[in-house]
């Protein structure tokens, strides 16, 4: 997978905080560079992959990325913890490595700014993190992924595990409320006022099994349960068996191609696709998971078949250009555009090009490929 490389390489080549080439979302909008999840996903990527090849230009990159927005007094340019929005963590996970990696003091204090925000976190009355301020009473499967894996790691750092359980907590709260007992799947929002418009009257619920939005909330687990104590060794059991079932679950849906459908039970319905960043988050949320033994040896065929999956369909070249295609831009529930949560709205997103979601996922997932060929050596 040289190729990939390439790809990476060129990508880091034209980048620079100010300008990601890779975030189609802030690009389309015009707006300024800002401190947010999809750069975070990137920057973690490039960490992991400095972690396993020891190349200094990835370490450096993703250092002077993060040194753009953090202030020396840890505060975070373009970063307001009172908007409460859940997905402004995700990129505080690349502080605890590069705080170990580079010692700068401001990285630390940026992590306690950001431990800030899930301090006061809103929640909902079953105490999950609301998923933004904008958003009251709500949980979105997304949310997940943003906050959980950071706000375990704080605590066992540098808390003492003081909140551990209540993280394990929000998860068991989520399989409780979202899973759907006949698929095995996961609804992508919970609105526990059951006052949306997407909303089921009855259960507070959406509508559909949003393919990245699932591949989030594995991904949460994973990371999650990577960073538990051994303290908690029966609740990181119970996660590890609620993650088993969620794969086993997916499993059933998994195209023949390796890769997964945009609206995951409804593959073969026009004009359902096969979607490059959930398939790819899920690649890698399987093969890791083998590695750190929470799934057997022989799930990591799926996880692997996902990543070659994702990669003959979706990874190609034009004029020169590594491409990758495929990648749902973005998909959401209310706010001011009337996103429902039907059918209809998810294949009414964007589907573009080079876009964070999917290439962070594929190079996490590129990386377990990597393991796996240097425990065979």
């Amino acid at each position: 997978m040289e190729i990939l490389e390439r790809y990476i390489d060129e990508l880091l080549e034209k980048s620079t905080p100010q300008a990601p080439v890779w975030n189609i979302e802030k690009i389309r909008s015009g707006a300024k560079p800002s401190w947010n999840y999809i750069d975070g996903a990137m920057i973690k990527a490039i960490l992991e992959l400095y972690d396993i090849t020891r190349e200094e230009k990835y370490l450096t990159f993703a250092d002077n990325f993060i040194d753009y927005f953090v202030r020396e007094d840890g505060t975070i340019d373009s970063y307001d913890p009172e908007e409460y929005n859940i997905d402004n963590v995700n990129a505080g996970k690349t502080l605890f490595e590069l705080y170990k990696l580079t010692g700068k003091e401001k990285y630390r204090k940026a992590i306690d700014t950001i431990y800030g925000q899930i301090q006061k976190q809103p929640r909902t009355k079953e105490g999950n993190f609301w998923h933004k301020k904008i958003y009251p009473n709500q949980v979105w499967l997304d949310g997940l992924y943003m906050g959980q894996p950071f706000y375990m790691q704080y605590e066992v750092e540098f808390n003492n595990c003081k909140n551990c359980f209540d993280s394990y907590q929000q998860f068991l709260n989520v399989y409780r409320i979202m899973k759907d007992p006949k698929t095995g799947l996961y609804y992508h929002g919970y609105d526990s006022s059951k006052e949306m418009f997407w909303a089921d009257k009855e259960t507070g619920l959406s509508s559909n099994f949003w393919l990245r939005a699932l591949g989030w909330y594995a991904m949460a687990l994973v990371d999650t349960m990577s960073v538990m104590p051994d303290s908690m060794k029966e609740e990181r059991d119970q996660l590890n068996e609620i993650y088993k079932q969620l794969i086993d679950s997916m499993i059933q849906y998994q195209d023949e191609s390796g890769m997964w459908y945009q609206v995951v039970d409804k593959g073969g319905v026009e004009p359902n696709y096969l979607e490059t960043s959930g398939s790819a988050i899920f690649a890698y949320a399987i093969m890791k998971s083998v590695r750190e033994g929470f799934l057997p040896e022989s799930y990591f065929q799926y996880g692997e078949k996902a990543f070659y999956g994702v990669a003959d369909k979706y990874l190609s070249e034009e004029n020169g250009q590594l491409q990758l295609g495929g990648i749902c831009l973005v998909a959401g529930l209310g706010g001011p555009d009337n996103r429902d949560g039907s059918f209809a709205y998810y294949m009414s997103e964007p589907v573009v090009k080079n876009e964070a979601k999917g290439v962070a996922p594929l190079i996490l997932a590129y990386i377990e490929i990597l393991h796996k060929r240097q425990a065979e050596q």
